[in-house]
């Protein structure tokens, strides 16, 4: 089924906040990996639970009152209750599996009974905008290693990573806006075509002497290059590093978190791993397990031979050291190694959506950040970037790392903007999960924290509470699902801007409060630079 998100002014709902919801989810399955089953990306990141979920969802977006909240639970709706015209009209909960029975089991067990759905990250409450929002964060990943081990220059830099589908998709054209080389590793060649197609990658091979020579030549011009390797990633890692070979940089994206749904094993094709999952799961789950395992070691060993190495958030780490690779978590976390200065002051990945499906929307508020945050280089340096490099996908989007006040400021003026017609229609506002207040994750967002809080999940529940209080249009609570079970809790939030008084004040409230939260949860565990971004911007915290 192709379903596409409403462009323009016509409402098919009782007003601009539920029609705002309603083309959000609609957008997240214009740019989802696997429509016709409701998967966004992730292998199994679902927008609903099934079909006649999807569509009892739709129907209540088109029915219900401002002063109403739609209930959905792991994807289905449960009911539409009475609250008041400042309530969230969506409150959702995905995943979320009692402690002693967090594993990836009963997950599955639940998953095929069709009791639960996972909503990844941004999936199931429906803030995705297709790739640009992990084309951002990578490219702040590349760039924030460029400055502290390239003097701020990746030019010649060759990046090896793995990965094309949904989230890894976004990794050639993220390093080539970095200005550095890269060879992404895939076993799916549909997943490369559709990145071809697009622009996100140059050139595809399944010859690893052809990339390499197309390496080769990119450096000798004085170019970068972007080049897709079809094959597998722990095959093609060790005959890398058996030609004596050693990238500046290596990650991987895959689908690692899933053993039976997302990563390929070495030796397998695309057909083979069906049939297996079908008829023995427990070998397929072994043998993914024992090709992660060989991958791992390759990036141990390319680590040791001078490469920077990290951990994209995947958990191919603890894959790994559950398959026999002892010291996987030599590889640093993204988070940890490269963004947590970023994240002690609430700056973090904040999305807008342009619900006229009209790219001017989406520029004029390009131009208002370029003028009205100037000195801002983290934004300025990427809207840039992003004008010429990122296609939209679905409604026009962008996404960009602002912090406390920041934020709250840009969704004021875009606000003001609407009201005074300069934008042809309202606004959404959210982020990824993946933010400073929103996410536990002691594995990814949490690891390693001063005080040793990185397992307390309080702090993403606190988050969605307070949103709900704030006034936010839709507020969602997800835990994991398939491999990720058990390891993570995470909040979202969604807030509309459509011109009015009331816009004004959910944005004012429940964005600033976000990000405050945000900035509290890291003093508490100790960050200097959190409390200094409190005494400067007068967050009012207890002092004990």
């Amino acid at each position: 089924m192709t379903i596409k998100a409403q462009r323009g002014n016509q409402l098919r709902t009782k007003g601009w906040r539920q029609e705002a919801i309603l083309r959000l989810l609609e957008n997240v399955l214009e740019n989802a990996e696997d429509p016709d089953n409701l998967i966004v990306y992730g292998a199994l990141g679902k927008a609903a639970r099934d079909w006649s979920s999807y569509e009892a969802i739709v129907e209540s977006l088109k029915t219900i009152e401002e002063d109403e909240s739609l209930i959905i639970q792991s994807g289905k709706p449960i009911g539409i209750l009475k609250t008041h015209p400042d309530a969230p009209l969506v409150i959702m909960a995905n995943s979320n599996l009692v402690g002693k029975w967090a594993t990836s089991e009963n997950f599955y067990d639940l998953y095929d009974k069709n009791l639960i759905a996972w909503g990844g990250l941004t999936a199931g409450d429906w803030q995705y905008i297709g790739s640009q929002g992990v084309i951002q964060g990578t490219y702040e990943i590349f760039k924030s290693i460029s400055r502290l081990y390239f003097s701020d220059d990746l030019s010649g830099r060759l990046i090896l990573t793995a990965g094309m589908g949904g989230m890894g998709g976004s990794q050639p054209l993220a390093a080539k806006m970095a200005g550095a080389n890269i060879i992404v590793v895939d076993v799916n060649e549909d997943n490369i075509d559709k990145r071809l197609s697009i622009g996100y990658v140059d050139k595809k091979t399944d010859s690893l002497d052809q990339a390499l020579s197309w390496i080769d030549d990119a450096k000798r011009k004085g170019e970068n290059v972007s080049i897709a390797v079809i094959g597998n990633a722990a095959t093609v890692y060790q005959d890398i590093l058996d030609r004596g070979i050693v990238p500046d940089i290596v990650s991987d994206q895959t689908a690692a978190h899933d053993l039976l749904y997302g990563y390929v094993p070495e030796g397998y094709s695309l057909e083979e791993v069906i049939q297996v999952r079908q008829s023995n799961p427990k070998k397929l789950e072994s043998d993914a397990g024992a090709s992660i395992a060989k991958e791992v070691r390759a990036i141990l060993s390319f680590q040791n031979k001078g490469a920077k190495v990290f951990d994209n958030g995947n958990n191919i780490r603890t894959q790994a050291k559950r398959f026999g690779v002892e010291n996987a978590f030599d590889i640093p976390i993204f988070t940890e190694a490269f963004l947590r200065p970023l994240f002690e002051r609430a700056i973090g990945p904040f999305r807008w959506i342009a619900l006229s499906g009209d790219p001017k929307d989406i520029h004029i508020i390009d131009d208002y950040l370029l003028e009205h945050f100037s000195d801002n280089t983290i934004i300025t340096d990427w809207i840039k970037l992003a004008r010429k490099y990122v296609p939209f996908q679905g409604l026009p989007a962008r996404i960009g790392w602002l912090g406390h006040e920041e934020r709250t400021q840009l969704a004021l003026a875009v606000n003001d903007l609407v009201a005074e017609g300069v934008l042809s229609a309202p606004v959404a506002f959210t982020r990824d999960h993946l933010d400073a207040g929103a996410m536990a994750h002691p594995n990814i967002m949490t690891e390693n924290l001063k005080d040793g809080s990185d397992a307390i999940a309080d702090w993403p529940l606190l988050n969605a509470m307070l949103a709900a209080s704030s006034k936010a249009d839709l507020v969602a609570i997800h835990s994991g699902g398939g491999g990720y079970t058990g390891y993570m809790q995470s909040a979202g939030i969604t807030v509309v801007a459509d011109g009015t008084r009331e816009a004004s004040e959910r944005v004012q409230l429940s964005i600033t409060n976000d990000t405050s939260l945000g900035v509290l949860r890291y003093a508490d565990a100790g960050y200097e630079a959190s409390l200094d971004e409190i005494e400067q911007k007068r967050i009012r915290r207890v002092h004990l």
